[in-house]
């Protein structure tokens, strides 16, 4: 019988769940995109904390913020930055200015090139402008120099809809972690995602999914919620189960029906995670004592490893 980790899933491969250790060696850079074409799933947390915890793992990290919404940028006190349209991440994209003249270190050991309230109007531009390679553009001007050289990880927020910023954010990174909130489409959101977006570049160019990450939960899965349903299906799918964390990952049913094991999987709903939201900072400093931050720790060692790794 298996063990409930510090996370509170539960892993029959009897791999910890936090601490994990980095991979051997240097970990190659690495960008990721956070993405799904749903609203509502928390990317834009999943995303400033993905990127927290690769600093605090000794890591050089920049987050874009992709998203005309900018909660990730607003979220980490940069309002400001939102509302000015003098010089933004479109003047990047079309090589009006150098990257470095709109990233911002954030205070909390990694840097923002932070969203736009513009961003929109640099989507119509993007498809007016560079019809050549309309979905390059981040690729070519922020991620192609800087990864590598300035920093060892890049992670997007993108926006929740098929737009040529998720293009781009696709474009440039390859490597995705898709979150997934319970509720009756979201199966169908991650169906969506790979069928409208992942699916169309992988005839062109190699494109991962690192994790599949249930966020937002909040329910006990020894009874038939949107939560038990939600992890279920993932855990059940062939083609799904290497891309399920551990902290995510359920394999014995029964043992939790019969009060065995009480599990809490995936990330669960925490105050802490919606009060550092308003306090402007990510959740290690805003509760470094908050259960949920191994959950968003292991997500750090997935992207770099490359994937999710089963412990021993």
């Amino acid at each position: 019988m298996g063990t409930e980790n510090s996370g509170g899933s539960i892993d029959r491969t009897n791999s910890p769940n936090s601490p994990y250790d980095s991979p051997d060696g240097d970990s190659e850079p690495r960008a990721v995109s956070v993405c799904m074409l749903k609203g509502g799933v928390g990317k834009s947390t999943i995303a400033v904390n993905l990127t927290r915890q690769l600093a605090a793992h000794g890591h050089d990290a920049l987050l874009v913020d992709l998203d005309p919404n900018g909660h990730a940028s607003v979220g980490l006190g940069f309002d400001d930055r939102y509302h000015d349209t003098d010089e933004d991440v479109g003047d990047v994209f079309f090589g009006e200015t150098e990257p470095e003249a709109v990233i911002y270190d954030t205070g909390f050991e990694f840097d923002l090139l932070p969203s736009s309230e513009n961003l929109e109007q640099v989507e119509r531009e993007i498809v007016v402008g560079d019809v050549f390679q309309p979905s390059s553009l981040l690729k070519r001007e922020v991620v192609d120099p800087l990864l590598g050289e300035r920093y060892d990880y890049i992670v997007t927020d993108s926006p929740a809809y098929r737009s040529r910023l998720t293009d781009n954010a696709l474009v440039a990174t390859a490597n995705l972690v898709l979150p997934l909130a319970p509720g009756n489409e979201a199966v169908s959101g991650l169906e969506r995602t790979i069928e409208r977006q992942i699916a169309p570049l992988r005839q062109h160019m190699d494109v991962d999914v690192l994790a599949l990450v249930p966020n937002m939960l909040s329910d006990r899965i020894d009874q038939r919620t949107q939560d038990r349903r939600l992890l279920e299906r993932l855990n059940a799918h062939e083609s799904l189960q290497d891309r399920i964390p551990n902290f995510a990952r359920i394999t014995d049913w029964e043992a939790v029906d019969a009060g065995e094991i009480s599990p809490r999987p995936g990330i669960r709903d925490r105050t802490s995670i919606t009060k550092a939201y308003g306090e402007r900072q990510p959740l290690l400093d805003y509760d470094p004592d908050c259960d949920q931050l191994a959950c968003f720790d292991e997500l750090a060692h997935v992207t770099e490893a490359g994937g999710v790794v089963r412990r021993g």
